[in-house]
C-alpha cells in the first residue's frame, strides 16, 4: 500500500472520527458531558468509530441492492441502516455507566442516534462532495455518472479499470470493487477525462494501473494495481500496441 492509498483508506477516516469525536465531547449532548474526561472523548470517538464501519457496511448494501439510486439517497438510506446497530451499542454503553438498560428509553435512544447519525451522514457527504469536485489544477476525474452509483468508500477512490458482467459493471478501484447496474458503453464515457483504453470487449482500463504486461500469439494481459489480470484482445491489441501500452 503506497502512501497516498494508506491515507485515503486510513488516515483519512482516521481523521474524521476524531475531530467529529473531539467535537461532539466537547459540546457533550444528551448529557453525556457528565462522564467527564477522558471518558466523554473515549465514548463519542468510540461510537464515531463503531458508526463509520456501520455505513461502510450500509453504504456497500445499499449500493449492491440499489445500485440506481442517486449519491444523496444512498447517504440518506444508510441513516436508518446505521442507527439500529449503534443504538445497540449505545445501550450497552448506558448499562455500563448506569448500571442496567432502560427498555421504556430505547426509541428515544434510537431518535437522538438517528439525529447524530443524520448530522456525521451530512458532514461525510458534505466532504465527498468537495472532493469529488476538480481542483483549480483541473485533475482529471470520472464523472458523477458513475461514481453516484458507487459505494461510499469508493466515490472518491482511483478507478482501475471496468468490467462488463451481463447487464451489470464491476468498478475495479484502488479500495477494492463493486458491482453496479450501468452499460460500460456508459461508463467508458464517463471515465473519459481519465487516461485509458478498451482492452476487450467487456474492459476498460486506466493506463497508470497497468504494473505488468504479458504478451502472446497477438493478444495480451495486463495485470493492474489490485492483481486483476485485464484481457486484451486481437481486435483492440493493435490499438493499444500503437499507444505504446504492449
Amino acid at each position: 500500500m503506497t502512501g497516498g492509498q494508506f491515507w485515503k483508506t486510513i488516515g483519512e477516516p482516521a481523521l474524521v472520527v476524531l475531530a467529529l469525536g473531539t467535537f461532539l465531547a466537547i459540546l457533550g449532548p444528551y448529557g453525556s458531558g457528565a462522564l467527564g474526561w477522558p471518558w466523554v472523548w473515549l465514548y463519542w470517538t468510540g461510537l464515531i468509530a463503531f458508526g463509520l464501519l456501520c455505513g461502510v457496511a450500509a453504504g456497500a448494501l445499499i449500493a449492491r441492492l440499489a445500485p440506481g439510486w442517486p449519491q444523496w439517497l444512498q447517504y440518506l438510506a444508510a441513516v436508518p441502516a446505521v442507527s439500529i446497530p449503534v443504538t445497540v451499542a449505545v445501550s450497552a454503553l448506558n448499562a455500563v455507566f448506569e448500571g442496567g438498560i432502560d427498555w421504556p428509553d430505547i426509541p428515544l435512544t434510537f431518535f437522538l442516534v438517528m439525529v447524530i447519525t443524520l448530522f456525521v451522514t451530512g458532514v461525510t457527504y458534505a466532504v465527498d462532495q468537495l472532493k469529488a469536485k476538480p481542483d483549480a489544477g483541473g485533475s482529471a476525474a470520472p464523472s458523477p455518472a458513475l461514481t453516484d452509483k458507487l459505494p461510499l468508500p469508493l466515490k472518491t477512490a482511483p478507478v482501475h479499470a471496468l468490467q462488463s458482467e451481463d447487464h451489470y459493471l464491476r468498478v475495479h478501484t484502488a479500495r477494492g470493487d463493486a458491482l453496479i447496474l450501468m452499460r460500460l458503453s456508459d461508463a467508458i464515457a464517463a471515465v473519459s477525462a481519465l487516461e485509458g483504453a478498451q482492452s476487450h470487449r467487456s474492459w476498460w482500463v486506466a493506463r497508470d494501473a497497468v504494473i505488468d504486461v504479458k504478451k502472446a500469439d497477438g493478444r495480451a494481459t495486463l495485470t493492474l494495481e489490485g492483481g486483476q489480470q485485464a484481457p486484451v484482445s486481437r481486435t483492440f491489441y493493435p490499438k493499444l500496441r500503437e499507444a505504446g501500452w504492449l
